[in-house]
């Protein structure tokens, strides 16, 4: 929502930068999309690392001191 008011003001301030702004958006979205599923899995191969370095603690069932 925030976003879409800044658009608002901007198109008010200088109107061609507002509607280049909304033509690009759509690209830019496709260009970062691949390193958003890498990250994805980047995330998930290291919480599976995680796992597998706490699972001999979990299997003995020993708990976090708090």
């Amino acid at each position: 929502m925030a976003g879409f008011f800044l658009w608002c003001i901007l198109f008010v301030l200088c109107w061609p930068i507002a509607i280049l702004a909304l033509v690009l958006f759509p690209l830019v979205w496709l260009i970062l999309l691949p390193f958003r599923i890498v990250g994805i899995a980047v995330g998930g191969v290291l919480a599976f690392i995680k796992g597998l370095i706490y699972l001999p603690a979990r299997v003995l069932g020993v708990r976090h001191a708090r």
